[in-house]
């Protein structure tokens, strides 16, 4: 495995286990406040993962992408 994609998983990794416990004691922490303030920080987290999820899935369904697949290195 080259270099760059070993320090690139070892950064990525932890980054998104830090995102998603923080997101979750922020849900979490709200949710104790109020039931109302843990649906207003609910509804940007839910908006960000359906526009991550459409981008991805844009990504993989694109048949316009896949040319670059094709050229020989």
């Amino acid at each position: 495995m080259p270099l760059d994609r070993l320090v690139l998983i070892l950064v990525t990794v932890p980054a998104a286990a830090g995102g998603t416990i923080w997101i979750a004691m922020l849900f979490f922490s709200a949710s104790r406040i109020s039931p109302l303030a843990a649906v207003l920080t609910a509804l940007p987290i839910a908006l960000g993962l359906y526009v991550v999820w459409r981008v991805i899935s844009e990504r993989l369904s694109n048949r316009d992408n896949d040319h670059y697949d094709k050229i020989e290195k």
